[in-house]
């Protein structure tokens, strides 16, 4: 049975990968904008998830703390259950958990098994929660949006890092398949391209240790000398697509890179 939204009560959003970094920007930015938000981690994550349900309860809305491996389908429908039984719906899904390259390795040396633990989250994950955040918002009545994290490594390839940007490019891809297949029911698919931002995946074990300390992602890939963004600065953009005002876009892959790449 169809259950469209009352205005009068919340929307219920999903963050997956909220512990920390832009997920956790994320969190808190629709948790800002008036939405109970349900947020997803590793079970060792499990205190600053608690935490961060702790701070937006402070705010005024309601939150709950999950632990998934969204990589396991079982444990992805459970998740997206767990947040309608307590929160009573699901409006928005930001499918932001991922995983970074494990170290830099040309094409010639890679390990398919290492490429593909890499892809377990970032391709199969993105695609589970798409699936049952799609599911369950077509039950509901449509109208919901579903969010991804792809990257600018979505955008372009770079050097030494092929199994990351293969999956970042494969979220861009099914974005775009899912959008397509939800349109009638008035989901919005998109995702979110950022480039450099300030966040623990950027200190990239592997180029300090080829460069010393401090060399950074934006020398090593030869980035053009822009600014290192700030997780709050993608939760930005993911409110406006989350919102109801953005309607009229889906399957696109917005980039927020301070100008690195353009569509």
């Amino acid at each position: 049975m169809s259950t469209q939204h009352n205005p009068s009560t919340p929307r219920v959003a999903l963050v997956t990968g909220a512990a920390q970094g832009i997920g956790r920007a994320i969190a808190l930015r629709l948790a800002a904008d008036g939405l109970d938000v349900a947020v997803d981690d590793l079970p060792i994550n499990s205190g600053l998830l608690d935490a961060l349900v702790e701070e937006i309860e402070r705010m005024g809305r309601k939150a709950v703390a999950l632990t998934s491996d969204v990589s396991k389908e079982d444990e992805v429908r459970a998740m997206v259950a767990s947040t309608v039984s307590v929160l009573g719906r699901l409006d928005v899904m930001i499918a932001n958990a991922g995983l970074g390259a494990a170290r830099l390795v040309s094409v010639m040396d890679a390990n398919v098994e290492e490429w593909e633990k890499n892809w377990e989250v970032n391709i199969r994950g993105v695609l589970l929660c798409y699936k049952y955040a799609a599911r369950q918002m077509v039950a509901q009545g449509g109208r919901g949006r579903i969010i991804g994290a792809s990257s600018i490594c979505g955008q372009r390839g770079y050097a030494g890092v092929g199994g990351y940007c293969v999956s970042k490019a494969a979220v861009r891809s099914l974005t775009q398949t899912t959008a397509l297949e939800l349109r009638e029911h008035r989901i919005t698919v998109n995702a979110y391209a950022p480039g450099v931002i300030d966040t623990a995946i950027v200190g990239f074990k592997e180029v300090d240790k080829i460069h010393g300390p401090g060399y950074g992602l934006k020398e090593f890939f030869k980035i053009p000398d822009v600014r290192t963004g700030q997780p709050a600065d993608v939760a930005a953009l993911v409110s406006f697509l989350a919102s109801p005002e953005s309607h009229f876009i889906t399957g696109q892959t917005v980039s927020v890179d301070d100008g690195v790449h353009f569509a």
